[in-house]
């Protein structure tokens, strides 16, 4: 075998040992399987996981499947990435390993006996918590040990009385943790237990906070029962608690992110939208608008759309200055997605008030349209667009028509 591949663009070679047999890659967590072969662990686990059961390199037969770390080649690969990162080669970082079943295991029956003192119980599930934190594969490891149902049993083990460390600590890693529908059901299903979350919703830490809306987000989106599904956006105090989580400073964006995610699911019951305009939603969206994130944003103005189908909604859009604006001002700049929402949300603010019918064509939203209609944007955002332009005709200055070459060109009908 040659001691080295073709060279890279960086201008030094790397040693072919150094080198998965699988990418050809320089291997950043060399592991060895029963054969004594060393591969790259991602390399090798997507080569198991799509059913191979022999060593890529011998085609033995692997008599287990268990990846040992191979720590002294690591060093040699971290050391010559030191000395040779002149040439602009990074030195590749320290793996985590992945988590141990065996102590997983240990772990969740540390967590879920009775009998363990407290303080021993917070400590496994804290260590729980970190290892769920590391990585994906960690968190399957996690799950495979029925982790979710002995989380669920911990979190609302006191919703009769005050939530102990031990509550948190667990509503902190289900959150990270998808749920089945029965499990979903479980949690709404009963009243108290959705009680129990939107009281942690006013909690003085802010991560009890995000991680119970997290839960109720998950809940909601993972039940089919319509009737439970609006029993849940009916609780008390719940809109206003996901629209404080909105309105928490900057400083802690998982708040945003987990806050629109549960509005916009809990928005999805049309008849309790009204409860998250009075809860003051309208204006948090507003306010944050600009803040969000591309896929976020989009969830955001998908909501918008929502609360502008509900009279009160539409009315509380049309009075905030900064709505039309803002709507206008985000056509075809996010995404096709977005720009459908935001038109559609035009189209009602703009149908439910002429002062928006003006100040949409005052922000210029006549050139975004003509321009929306000519896209390669979706055909409903099109729609929309066509429909808000026959809306406004009435509201364009006189010389509009005239001098706007764009829309001789446009599918617009003319009227």
């Amino acid at each position: 075998m040659p001691g080295s591949l073709d060279p890279l663009d960086v201008g030094v070679q790397i040693p072919y040992h150094f080198r998965c047999p699988i990418s050809l890659e320089l291997m950043s967590d060399p592991v060895t399987v029963s054969t004594g072969q060393t591969y790259d662990r991602a390399s090798i686990e997507s080569w198991v996981a799509t059913g191979n059961t022999t060593c890529p390199v011998t085609r033995a037969p692997l008599s287990d499947f268990t990846l040992i770390p191979n720590h002294t080649l690591r060093r040699l690969i971290q050391d010559w990435c030191v000395a040779n990162r002149s040439f602009g080669v990074e030195r590749i970082p320290t793996p985590k390993q992945p988590a141990d079943p065996a102590m997983v295991r240990s772990l969740l029956n540390q967590a879920s006996s009775g009998s363990t003192p407290p303080h021993s119980r917070l400590s496994a599930l804290r260590r729980l918590r970190g290892l769920a934190r590391d990585s994906d594969k960690n968190r399957s490891v996690i799950s495979a040990h029925n982790a979710r149902e002995i989380l669920l049993s911990i979190v609302f083990s006191s919703t009769d009385s005050e939530p102990s460390e031990l509550n948190h600590e667990s509503l902190a890693i289900l959150s990270m943790f998808p749920l089945s529908e029965s499990e979903c059901a479980f949690v709404a299903s009963d009243p108290d237990r959705i009680a129990y979350l939107v009281s942690l919703l006013f909690h003085s830490s802010i991560d009890v906070r995000v991680n119970s809306a997290a839960i109720i987000e998950i809940v909601v989106a993972g039940t089919r029962s319509l009737e439970l599904r609006a029993q849940i956006s009916n609780a008390d105090e719940i809109f206003e608690g996901i629209v404080g989580i909105l309105n928490y400073p900057l400083a802690y964006p998982r708040a945003l992110k987990v806050g629109i995610k549960a509005l916009f699911a809990l928005c999805l019951v049309k008849q309790h939208r009204h409860k998250a305009v009075s809860a003051g939603a309208v204006e948090a969206l507003i306010d944050r608008l600009a803040d969000f994130e591309k896929c976020d944003a989009e969830r955001a103005l998908a909501t918008v759309e929502l609360l502008c189908r509900i009279p009160s909604g539409c009315e509380a859009f049309a009075a905030h200055a900064l709505t039309v604006p803002l709507l206008v001002k985000i056509i075809l700049k996010i995404s096709d997605r977005a720009t459908e929402y935001a038109a559609g949300s035009l189209f009602s603010v703009c149908s439910a008030s002429e002062q928006c019918q003006r100040d949409a064509v005052a922000a210029g939203v006549l050139t975004m349209l003509l321009l929306l209609v000519q896209s390669d944007c979706t055909e409903r955002a099109k729609r929309k667009a066509q429909m808000l332009l026959k809306l406004l005709r009435d509201s364009w200055p006189e010389d509009s028509m005239a001098n706007s070459d764009d829309f001789g060109c446009s599918d617009v009908v003319p009227f």
